[in-house]
């Protein structure tokens, strides 16, 4: 089957779509922070950062249809991913049913249900803060997906304390904190670069094609182009589109905000 997608490219286009132009089988890793189907809308207005420095829209699926649109996407994800490949999939509180659902339904393999804990939760006065974020790690089939336990730590690499840096490295429980851009433009819904360096390096090797459905930021195809890796991603958002192809084709990591009237500058990583 010939394909109109390629590597090493991104696509302003509903990921449904566009993962239906690809080959089964094609792609190594799959790494994805879907949008939420809460009432949260990334608008300066209603984001606490200075409005200049926002980019403006977000696609929210309204609750009633969460559960079918993530059946639509993962099994189009599940097509086209190997079978020695693996899916990282995040989530908020909130959607972790829905997601856990289509995941089962579609055929996937849960391997790990990692925690991501991050600094400065959203407070409310009759809630816990809410400072963690799920990530379901799951595969096709777990006697061929592919993970490489040396690519972080030896097992030899012991702390000060003389523990082992590798299990260490290996718990489910990821502490990294969030990435804060001062002066910067920014997207409400980034990954870390750190989170998804660890990932990659986990789950995937030099050459390996990265796949992220819902781009956003661009922040897991600039990290797969940084690391070697082939990328693909789908944004349906046209500020988000063009903010990832900026990172992307000029090799900058953070893009200034503007003065006022000034246009954007860059700033290299």
């Amino acid at each position: 089957m010939g394909t109109a997608i390629e590597p090493n490219r991104i696509y302003l286009m509903d990921c449904r779509e566009g993962m239906r132009l690809m080959p089964d089988e094609w792609v190594d890793l799959i790494v994805t922070d879907p949008p939420f189907a809460i009432d949260f809308r990334a608008r300066r207005a209603n984001y606490n950062r200075t409005p200049e420095r926002v980019l403006e829209g977000y696609n929210e699926i309204p609750a009633e249809e969460y559960y079918e649109f993530t059946l639509s996407w993962m099994r189009e994800a599940y097509r086209v991913l190997k079978r020695s490949g693996s899916m990282y999939v995040f989530s908020g509180w909130n959607n972790l049913r829905d997601i856990l659902n289509a995941l089962d339904a579609v055929g996937f393999e849960v391997v790990n249900h990692i925690i991501w804990k991050y600094q400065f939760g959203v407070y409310t006065k009759r809630r816990f803060v809410t400072s963690h974020y799920h990530c379901l790690y799951v595969c096709k089939d777990d006697a061929l997906r592919r993970f490489y336990p040396d690519a972080r730590f030896p097992a030899s690499a012991r702390d000060a304390a003389g523990r082992s840096q590798r299990y260490a490295d290996m718990e489910d429980v990821w502490v990294i904190p969030r990435e804060y851009w001062n002066g910067d433009v920014k997207t409400p819904t980034k990954l870390p670069a750190a989170l998804v360096e660890k990932i990659l390096q986990y789950s995937s090797v030099e050459g390996d094609l990265v796949l992220d459905p819902f781009l956003g930021s661009g922040q897991v195809a600039v990290v797969a182009k940084q690391m070697g890796r082939r990328y693909l991603g789908f944004e349906i958002v046209p500020e988000y589109f063009q903010f990832a192809l900026r990172r992307l084709e000029e090799g900058v990591y953070r893009i200034k905000a503007p003065e006022k009237e000034t246009n954007l500058s860059l700033e290299m990583d």
